[in-house]
């Protein structure tokens, strides 16, 4: 059967905005149960600047159920990039969630009123290969260590966890079809080695999935007939497109540049070489002058010894 390529933009949020499955693919990724899900107010969403189309940004605020029972409120940022320069994007979007006053909560302590940052979890999904891992999900997770004793700290710090964070990355084109994790086979509904001409669709084998999933492969399938959806689809094509032609031209031109800056560097090391070669020269010959003018010094030193 065929589905929409859920790695267009306006087919990712397609998706996520289906309470439902966006609770079960950022569980199954996470491995957390998620109790309950909502978007946070979605400014972080809409994208700026040349590279308009090559970020795509989703904030929840999830609440997780623990093993011991208890619920966690958190954070869970989701981008999709398909760009390896967007790495600086991801920073300063993540220092922006780090900042707003909305990932808060308050809590009573003492009978007062305390404000505390809520914890975050970001998960990447990247059209593109990290330098070294090739593991098509991977799981950033913190532990704290005794670093006099080397030994694990259990306990968590309040502290600790609101300055630092989990990370989910998900590196697309690694992602293969003999799936070993329930992860893996959500997943592969993202998988690019299944794109036919045109590169909308994905041709794929329903019964490959267990059944939980399927309602994730039944709404990309009732979405191929989305006539706006493919217009918009259309667009992001082009946009990507365009950026590819930018790029190229810029690599063309720092091309161009570097094998400037290699001849005007062997030019001038030429020149270099020229001059020392004649102050080489100039030095041999004021060398020899002072040869000789020694030799006329020690003829004139002889003569006037005869004399004498």
């Amino acid at each position: 059967m065929r589905i929409v390529n859920p790695i267009y933009d306006v087919v990712f949020r397609h998706l996520m905005e289906n309470n439902e499955i966006a609770k079960l693919i950022i569980s199954t990724i996470t491995g957390e149960e998620i109790v309950a899900l909502d978007f946070l107010p979605q400014e972080g969403s809409f994208r700026t600047g040349e590279r308009s189309f090559t970020v795509y940004r989703l904030d929840f605020s999830a609440k997780i159920k623990k093993t011991d029972g208890s619920a966690q409120q958190v954070v869970i940022e989701i981008q999709k990039a398909k760009f390896a320069a967007d790495i600086m994007r991801f920073r300063r979007y993540l220092g922006s969630q780090y900042q707003k006053k909305d990932n808060t909560f308050v809590t009573m302590e003492g009978g007062e009123e305390v404000k505390k940052a809520l914890p975050i979890i970001s998960i990447y999904f990247l059209g593109y290969r990290l330098d070294h891992a090739t593991a098509p999900v991977i799981k950033v997770a913190r532990k704290y260590y005794d670093i006099t004793t080397g030994e694990e700290i259990r306990e968590r710090e309040e502290f600790i966890e609101s300055l630092t964070h989990d990370s989910y990355i998900i590196q697309i084109p690694y992602l293969r079809p003999d799936c070993k994790t329930d992860v893996e086979r959500l997943l592969g509904v993202f998988d690019q080695r299944r794109v036919t001409s045109g590169g909308h669709l994905l041709d794929i084998d329903e019964q490959r999935y267990p059944e939980k999933y399927r309602k994730i492969i039944r709404l990309l399938e009732r979405a191929i007939f989305d006539e706006n959806m493919q217009q918009i689809m259309d667009a992001e094509d082009e946009i990507i497109e365009e950026l590819g032609q930018l790029e190229r031209r810029v690599a063309r031109k720092e091309k161009a540049l570097e094998e400037m800056s290699k001849e005007m560097n062997k030019a001038l090391e030429e020149a270099l070489d020229e001059k020392y070669k004649a102050l080489e020269e100039k030095d041999k010959v004021l060398e020899e002058k002072d040869k000789v003018l020694e030799e006329k010094d020690k003829i004139i030193q002889e003569l006037r010894t005869r004399l004498a």
